[in-house]
């Protein structure tokens, strides 16, 4: 079981240092999205897509799975803190 991470980061965040000072729009055409859904990500106000992850693989050479670990685990982290129901526990079977 992977620990998770104390308050991750959006992943936006680190892909906004893959990016580094190339303006939004020019890594949006590079990435053949709209300037609009990078922003978006960028700004953590959108989450990572397997799409947009094997997008960012062929841009960037890294792994798709990195892109989507780090939406998960900036989810995660964020549904744990959330007041949650009452789950009552299945019994096992034998």
């Amino acid at each position: 079981m992977q620990r998770m991470m104390y308050n991750p980061a959006h992943p936006g965040e680190i892909l906004r240092e893959y990016i580094g000072s190339m303006p939004v729009g020019e890594a949006a055409k590079r990435l053949r999205v709209a300037r609009s859904t990078l922003s978006r990500l960028l700004n953590g106000h959108a989450s990572f897509t397997a799409a947009m992850a094997l997008r960012l693989s062929d841009a960037f050479g890294t792994e798709p799975g990195m892109w989507l670990d780090l939406q998960q685990q900036y989810d995660l982290w964020h549904a744990s803190r959330r007041r949650r129901p009452k789950i009552q526990a299945f019994p096992r079977a034998a």
